[in-house]
Protein backbone atom coordinates (compact mmCIF):
# COMPACT_ATOMS: atom_id res chain seq x y z
CA UNK A 1 0.00 0.00 0.00
CA UNK A 2 1.23 3.73 -1.10
CA UNK A 3 1.57 5.88 1.81
CA UNK A 4 1.13 9.67 0.88
CA UNK A 5 2.28 12.06 4.25
CA UNK A 6 0.45 15.47 3.95
CA UNK A 7 1.88 18.11 5.66
CA UNK A 8 -0.09 21.50 6.09
CA UNK A 9 2.17 24.28 6.87
CA UNK A 10 2.10 28.11 7.50
CA UNK A 11 4.74 30.43 7.85
CA UNK A 12 7.49 27.19 8.80
CA UNK A 13 10.27 28.92 6.86
CA UNK A 14 12.35 28.27 9.92
CA UNK A 15 12.23 24.52 10.25
CA UNK A 16 10.65 23.07 7.09
CA UNK A 17 13.51 21.97 5.42
CA UNK A 18 14.45 20.11 8.54
CA UNK A 19 11.42 18.89 8.41
CA UNK A 20 10.83 17.29 5.18
CA UNK A 21 14.55 16.12 5.24
CA UNK A 22 14.13 14.09 7.58
CA UNK A 23 11.39 12.50 5.07
CA UNK A 24 13.76 11.58 2.68
CA UNK A 25 13.91 8.08 3.80
CA UNK A 26 10.64 7.45 3.43
CA UNK A 27 10.08 9.14 -0.22
CA UNK A 28 13.39 6.56 -1.28
CA UNK A 29 11.02 3.78 0.25
CA UNK A 30 7.92 5.26 -2.50
CA UNK A 31 6.23 7.25 -0.11
CA UNK A 32 4.82 10.41 -1.41
CA UNK A 33 5.09 14.05 0.55
CA UNK A 34 2.87 17.03 -0.22
CA UNK A 35 3.01 19.95 1.78
CA UNK A 36 0.05 22.43 1.77
CA UNK A 37 0.62 25.61 2.17
CA UNK A 38 -1.69 28.44 3.91
CA UNK A 39 -0.64 31.30 2.53
CA UNK A 40 2.57 31.40 4.66
CA UNK A 41 4.27 35.23 4.24
CA UNK A 42 7.76 33.95 4.46
CA UNK A 43 9.80 31.10 1.95
CA UNK A 44 8.14 28.01 2.99
CA UNK A 45 6.22 27.11 -0.19
CA UNK A 46 9.98 27.61 -1.74
CA UNK A 47 12.01 25.64 0.54
CA UNK A 48 9.19 23.09 0.38
CA UNK A 49 9.35 22.64 -3.69
CA UNK A 50 12.46 20.76 -3.49
CA UNK A 51 12.24 18.20 -0.63
CA UNK A 52 8.60 17.38 -1.77
CA UNK A 53 6.79 15.41 -4.31
CA UNK A 54 3.89 18.21 -4.46
CA UNK A 55 3.76 21.78 -2.72
CA UNK A 56 0.15 23.07 -3.21
CA UNK A 57 -1.85 26.53 -1.75
CA UNK A 58 -5.06 26.66 -0.09
CA UNK A 59 -7.07 28.49 1.96
CA UNK A 60 -5.96 28.89 5.66
CA UNK A 61 -6.84 26.29 7.74
CA UNK A 62 -5.64 22.62 8.79
CA UNK A 63 -8.62 21.09 8.12
CA UNK A 64 -8.74 23.09 4.55
CA UNK A 65 -5.39 21.86 3.93
CA UNK A 66 -5.05 18.42 4.73
CA UNK A 67 -8.52 17.69 2.50
CA UNK A 68 -6.54 19.67 -0.30
CA UNK A 69 -3.76 17.30 -0.04
CA UNK A 70 -5.60 14.38 0.57
CA UNK A 71 -7.69 15.58 -3.16
CA UNK A 72 -4.40 15.39 -4.76
CA UNK A 73 -2.86 12.74 -2.86
CA UNK A 74 -1.99 8.99 -4.57
CA UNK A 75 -1.68 7.01 -1.55
CA UNK A 76 -3.91 4.36 -0.21
CA UNK A 77 -3.22 5.27 3.38
CA UNK A 78 -2.96 8.97 4.16
CA UNK A 79 -0.54 9.92 6.71
CA UNK A 80 -1.21 13.52 8.32
CA UNK A 81 2.06 14.94 9.96
CA UNK A 82 2.51 18.79 11.44
CA UNK A 83 5.37 20.22 10.38
CA UNK A 84 7.34 20.03 13.66
CA UNK A 85 6.65 16.45 14.44
CA UNK A 86 9.28 13.97 13.59
CA UNK A 87 8.15 10.35 12.76
CA UNK A 88 10.09 7.03 14.02
CA UNK A 89 12.30 5.70 11.54
CA UNK A 90 10.51 2.81 10.81
CA UNK A 91 7.01 4.38 10.71
CA UNK A 92 5.31 3.41 7.18
CA UNK A 93 6.29 -0.20 7.74
CA UNK A 94 4.72 0.05 11.20
CA UNK A 95 1.21 1.67 9.67
CA UNK A 96 1.23 -0.35 6.86
CA UNK A 97 1.86 -3.77 8.79
CA UNK A 98 -0.56 -2.70 11.43
CA UNK A 99 -3.01 -2.22 9.28
CA UNK A 100 -2.87 -5.64 7.48
CA UNK A 101 -2.56 -7.51 10.51
CA UNK A 102 -5.45 -5.79 11.80
CA UNK A 103 -9.32 -5.20 11.14
CA UNK A 104 -8.77 -1.50 11.70
CA UNK A 105 -8.68 1.30 9.20
CA UNK A 106 -7.17 4.10 10.90
CA UNK A 107 -4.87 4.76 14.17
CA UNK A 108 -2.25 7.32 14.83
CA UNK A 109 1.41 6.81 17.37
CA UNK A 110 2.08 7.44 21.01
CA UNK A 111 3.37 10.86 21.32
CA UNK A 112 6.36 12.17 23.07
CA UNK A 113 7.47 15.96 23.34
CA UNK A 114 11.39 17.13 22.76
CA UNK A 115 10.96 18.65 26.43
CA UNK A 116 11.57 17.37 30.31
CA UNK A 117 10.03 15.76 32.89
CA UNK A 118 6.86 17.44 33.20
CA UNK A 119 5.91 17.51 29.67
CA UNK A 120 6.64 13.44 29.43
CA UNK A 121 4.04 13.00 31.75
CA UNK A 122 1.47 15.44 29.68
CA UNK A 123 2.44 13.23 26.53
CA UNK A 124 1.89 9.67 29.01
CA UNK A 125 -1.27 10.96 29.99
CA UNK A 126 -2.65 12.13 26.04
CA UNK A 127 -1.20 8.37 25.03
CA UNK A 128 -3.57 7.01 27.81
CA UNK A 129 -6.55 9.17 27.10
CA UNK A 130 -6.16 8.32 23.19
CA UNK A 131 -6.56 4.59 24.27
CA UNK A 132 -9.29 5.02 26.24
CA UNK A 133 -11.31 7.38 23.98
CA UNK A 134 -10.42 6.49 20.61
CA UNK A 135 -9.56 10.08 19.85
CA UNK A 136 -6.39 11.19 18.22
CA UNK A 137 -5.03 14.57 17.79
CA UNK A 138 -2.89 16.27 15.69
CA UNK A 139 0.43 15.71 17.11
CA UNK A 140 -0.21 11.82 16.93
CA UNK A 141 0.22 11.95 13.31
CA UNK A 142 -3.22 10.27 12.40
CA UNK A 143 -2.99 7.91 9.53
CA UNK A 144 -5.84 6.44 7.63
CA UNK A 145 -7.16 4.51 4.66
CA UNK A 146 -8.01 6.80 1.58
CA UNK A 147 -11.39 4.41 1.55
CA UNK A 148 -12.27 5.32 5.47
CA UNK A 149 -11.48 9.23 4.73
CA UNK A 150 -13.75 8.81 1.76
CA UNK A 151 -16.53 7.05 3.88
CA UNK A 152 -16.02 9.76 6.32
CA UNK A 153 -15.92 12.85 4.21
CA UNK A 154 -12.67 13.91 5.42
CA UNK A 155 -11.61 16.78 7.82
CA UNK A 156 -14.75 18.90 9.19
CA UNK A 157 -13.54 21.80 7.61
CA UNK A 158 -13.71 23.91 11.34
CA UNK A 159 -11.21 25.98 12.62
CA UNK A 160 -10.16 24.48 15.39
CA UNK A 161 -10.68 20.26 16.84
CA UNK A 162 -10.88 19.14 13.14
CA UNK A 163 -8.53 16.26 14.35
CA UNK A 164 -11.18 15.12 17.28
CA UNK A 165 -14.14 15.72 14.73
CA UNK A 166 -12.73 13.39 12.34
CA UNK A 167 -11.72 10.90 15.18
CA UNK A 168 -15.13 10.02 16.30
CA UNK A 169 -16.26 9.62 12.41
CA UNK A 170 -13.98 6.91 12.06
CA UNK A 171 -14.58 5.28 15.31
CA UNK A 172 -18.29 4.55 13.76
CA UNK A 173 -15.95 2.56 11.10
CA UNK A 174 -13.29 1.01 13.63
CA UNK A 175 -11.18 1.98 16.69
CA UNK A 176 -8.43 3.17 15.83
CA UNK A 177 -4.91 1.20 15.65
CA UNK A 178 -2.67 2.93 18.62
CA UNK A 179 0.69 2.21 17.91
CA UNK A 180 3.51 2.32 20.48
CA UNK A 181 6.15 3.48 18.10
CA UNK A 182 6.36 7.06 19.34
CA UNK A 183 6.54 10.65 17.04
CA UNK A 184 8.48 13.14 18.54
CA UNK A 185 6.79 16.53 18.47
CA UNK A 186 7.83 20.19 19.45
CA UNK A 187 6.93 21.81 23.24
CA UNK A 188 7.56 25.09 21.37
CA UNK A 189 4.24 26.11 22.66
CA UNK A 190 4.48 24.84 25.70
CA UNK A 191 7.58 27.17 26.41
CA UNK A 192 6.36 29.98 24.80
CA UNK A 193 2.49 30.21 26.96
CA UNK A 194 4.17 27.84 30.08
CA UNK A 195 3.68 24.60 31.19
CA UNK A 196 0.30 24.84 33.78
CA UNK A 197 -1.18 27.48 31.72
CA UNK A 198 -0.98 25.54 28.33
CA UNK A 199 -2.33 22.65 30.03
CA UNK A 200 -5.34 24.09 31.09
CA UNK A 201 -6.14 26.01 28.24
CA UNK A 202 -5.96 22.41 26.59
CA UNK A 203 -8.43 21.35 29.10
CA UNK A 204 -10.65 23.95 28.79
CA UNK A 205 -11.22 23.98 25.04
CA UNK A 206 -11.30 20.42 24.83
CA UNK A 207 -14.65 20.74 27.35
CA UNK A 208 -15.74 23.14 25.69
CA UNK A 209 -15.73 21.69 22.30
CA UNK A 210 -17.75 18.31 23.96
CA UNK A 211 -20.51 20.79 25.00
CA UNK A 212 -21.36 22.27 21.79
CA UNK A 213 -19.18 25.39 21.37
CA UNK A 214 -18.25 27.58 18.66
CA UNK A 215 -14.98 26.05 16.81
CA UNK A 216 -14.38 29.35 15.51
CA UNK A 217 -14.27 30.93 18.67
CA UNK A 218 -12.42 28.47 20.13
CA UNK A 219 -9.70 28.93 17.85
CA UNK A 220 -9.33 32.74 18.98
CA UNK A 221 -9.03 31.49 22.26
CA UNK A 222 -5.99 29.23 21.65
CA UNK A 223 -4.20 32.14 19.68
CA UNK A 224 -5.21 31.23 16.21
CA UNK A 225 -7.19 32.32 13.21
CA UNK A 226 -8.05 30.49 10.19
CA UNK A 227 -8.47 33.94 8.33
CA UNK A 228 -5.51 35.29 7.46
CA UNK A 229 -5.62 39.09 8.74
Amino acid sequence: MKLSIIIPVLDEAASIEAALKALSPYRARGAEVIVVDGGSRDATATLAIPLADHVLAAPRGRAVQMNAGAAVAQGDILSFLHADTRLPNDADALVRGGLERSSRVWGRFDVRFDGGVALGLIASMMNWRSRVTGIATGDQALFVTRTAFNAAHGFPEIALMEDVALSARLKRISRPLCLHARVTTSARRWRKYGFLRTVFLMWRLRLAYSLGADPTRLARHYGYSPVKQ
